[in-house]
């Protein structure tokens, strides 16, 4: 585990007093885990914009499953991009809609792609593709 390192910052009062409410409903024990919670994050995020970036990720989408062919297109799809899917898992939400998680890990724009590609289908009805990467160093809860 790396060692922590010591170091202040100043904000006005009520910006403060803003973090400190935030901190108390999401349930930190103190600022600090708060604040590397926040760099953490910002890191991933700015990681996940380099487009030759290796990422993980989530695309979670609900789709009419009495649509012809869109099945056959989403499956057509995922064969294509074997190499960038880890897994799909796939539910029933109603007699009309199916939902399914793909987990994806490769380049942050072949996956972008891969989710472009897949959100245009006629018949899919919503979709959200989340981002990330394992930050070097990070061992959360040692």
């Amino acid at each position: 585990m790396e060692q922590l390192v010591r170091f202040s910052v100043s904000m006005e009062e009520g910006l403060l007093h803003q973090f400190d409410h935030l901190i108390e409903q999401k349930g930190y024990t103190n600022r600090s885990e708060a604040v590397r919670d926040i760099v953490r994050d910002t890191l991933v995020e700015e990681s996940v914009k380099t487009p030759g970036g290796i990422v993980y990720g989530a695309l979670v989408f609900v789709y009419d499953h009495h649509k012809r062919e869109l099945e056959k297109s989403l499956s057509n799809l995922q064969h294509d991009y074997y190499e960038n899917i880890i897994s799909t898992s796939h539910v029933h939400v109603d007699h009309d809609h199916c939902m399914e998680v793909v987990l994806l890990h490769g380049k942050a724009v072949i996956l972008k792609a891969i989710a472009e590609k897949l959100l245009s289908f006629k018949g899919v009805k919503h979709g959200k593709l989340t981002l990330t990467m394992a930050l070097k160093g990070h061992h959360h809860g040692k």
